[in-house]
């Protein structure tokens, strides 16, 4: 699956316990009706793929969904969601946006023989 829109927010990356388990989130607003801010995280060595991004920018991220399940004290089954990314890149659609073109760039056709006919319908 992936996720497409601009960078929100960026943190840092955390250490938990004594494995050393990394994780780094970071939180995405979809461009479309209703923009949603969809909070993905990115773990272990993954964490380094955000270092080349910053706020603002526009990127489609691939992500897997993770669901797990949680047996409170009192014995009742709680069930978690997360969002992991597993690869990040820059959009690179352009939205609506043409580039400027040089006019020079462009010369009118010409025939490459005088007796050819044309013979076109219109």
């Amino acid at each position: 699956m992936e996720v497409a829109g601009k960078i929100k927010k960026i943190d840092e990356t955390k250490t938990f316990g004594s494995n050393g388990f990394r994780k780094r989130e970071m939180v995405v607003t979809t461009d479309e009706q209703y923009p949603q801010m969809i909070m993905i995280e990115f773990i272990q060595d993954k964490c380094d793929l955000l270092n080349s991004f910053s706020v603002g920018d526009d990127v489609k991220v691939s992500i897997n969904i993770r669901g797990r399940e949680w047996v409170n004290p009192e014995g009742e089954a709680k069930y978690f969601n997360s969002i992991q990314g597993w690869r990040i890149e820059k959009n690179q659609e352009t939205q609506g946006t043409v580039p400027p073109v040089d006019a020079g760039a462009f010369e009118p056709a010409t025939s490459t023989s005088d007796s050819e006919p044309d013979d076109l319908p219109f």
